[in-house]
């Protein structure tokens, strides 16, 4: 089961989390990009940009930051953070 943890955070408070599992057949990509695309979806944002330092951050660490910088939109919060949780 794939699982990724998306998550607002504010002032070092987390405002929102959701978690999205995916047991589909699709490849490691394809699961982060639909996961990804579901957690905006539920928070209600603009699709993030990646940058090469989220990319790097995210290759390293199975974990990921999206700041203001990663969004066109002005965004009401710190950073979007993704985590994976569990891989296939």
């Amino acid at each position: 089961m794939f699982r990724m943890w998306g998550k607002i955070w504010k002032d070092n408070h987390m405002l929102q989390d959701t978690v999205i599992c995916d047991a589909s057949e699709k490849t490691r990509t394809q699961k982060v990009f639909a996961a990804i695309d579901e957690i905006i979806i539920r928070f209600d944002l603009g699709k993030p940009i990646w940058l090469d330092k989220t990319v790097r951050e995210f290759q390293q660490h199975s974990r990921a930051r999206f700041d203001q910088d990663s969004f066109v939109e002005e965004i009401p919060f710190d950073y979007l953070e993704i985590q994976m949780i569990e891989e296939d």
